[in-house]
């Protein structure tokens, strides 16, 4: 019996680690899992320990696949010329989530920080560079946060890319935002980045 509940408690000590999830959640979560074993714990364990071993970083862009190159840049529908710069593999979901973007993608696995000594070198940058040389790429879209570490990591790409487009994604007002609800910082980028109407 020990056992058991030590394996539940280990259960619920690796559930409480993702993001998202507490002490309290996990512990909900692992006892909604165990209730339902057939149908959710055994098929959720079989899918993990499948992606524990097929689940690799692509060489090319940096999103998450099962072999050496992502569905996207295999893909050769997507070589448009057109990189997105994303900051995490999350950020690159989100894009494909929305559908607008056809091109292909470039994950740096984080933004430049001198607080945290992280360089262009930590990043996935110099891979960013070799790549203007290996495809025909016309425009660099940045998406990255619109924080200081993230303007930071922006406008020093754009300064690694001479001769090559490079565009940012347009910061402001949310669709259904209201004025009354946003920060000073998205109101001034919504300001700046205004259109004709």
């Amino acid at each position: 019996m020990a056992d058991d509940l030590d394996a539940l408690e280990t259960l619920i000590d690796l559930m409480a680690r993702l993001p998202g999830l507490g002490p309290r959640s996990a512990r909900r979560a692992a006892l909604h899992l165990v209730k339902k074993r057939g149908k959710l714990l055994k098929p959720l364990a079989e899918a993990m320990g499948e992606v524990a071993t097929t689940a690799r970083e692509c060489l090319t862009c940096g999103n998450i696949g099962t072999g050496d190159q992502c569905a996207i840049c295999a893909n050769p529908k997507r070589a448009t010329g057109e990189i997105c710069v994303v900051e995490d593999v999350a950020d690159l979901w989100a894009m494909e989530r929305a559908g607008v973007f056809r091109g292909r993608y470039h994950v740096l696995g984080g933004t430049l920080s001198a607080l945290d000594a992280i360089g262009p070198e930590e990043l996935r940058i110099p891979k960013l560079v070799d790549r203007m040389q290996d495809e025909a790429v016309t425009e660099v879209i940045l998406a990255l946060p619109a924080t200081v570490d993230g303007q930071t990591t922006a406008h020093y790409i754009a300064d690694m890319l001479p001769g090559i487009t490079v565009t940012s994604l347009a910061q402001g007002v949310p669709i259904g935002g209201e004025l009354d609800y946003l920060d000073d910082g998205t109101i001034s980028a919504a300001l700046r980045a205004r259109k004709a109407f």
